[in-house]
């Protein structure tokens, strides 16, 4: 990872940990996919995936989530709720920032 999506991803871990969630574990992968943050809102499990963009030549940050980042994201999500048998509510959120601005937090993102 790059150093400039380390230090977004770091300013969403603690912004989230600001609201609340506890981090479980952090750039989990598999061979489908990776899972950003993982997270506890109280009984609910956050998947979370952190996008940012340091300028706007080739759109923001919320537009670098496809659906071929959104199929990704699925397959990592089963993979890693199979592994560590998962159970309960789950939902995926993203934090998103662009430039400077202040991450955006969207919760609940349909993948």
């Amino acid at each position: 990872m790059n150093p400039a999506g380390r230090a977004a991803e770091d300013r969403a871990l603690v912004f989230l940990q600001q609201q609340g969630l506890r981090l479980v574990e952090r750039n989990w992968s598999c061979r489908g996919g990776e899972i950003d943050l993982i997270m506890r809102d109280g009984p609910v499990w956050v998947l979370v995936e952190v996008r940012h963009r340091s300028g706007s030549g080739f759109g923001s940050a919320l537009d670098s989530i496809s659906a071929a980042k959104c199929r990704r994201l699925r397959l990592a999500a089963t993979a890693y709720c199979q592994a560590r048998a998962v159970t309960g509510d789950c939902r995926f959120d993203a934090v998103v920032s662009d430039g400077e601005s202040a991450p955006v937090w969207l919760k609940n993102i349909q993948v």
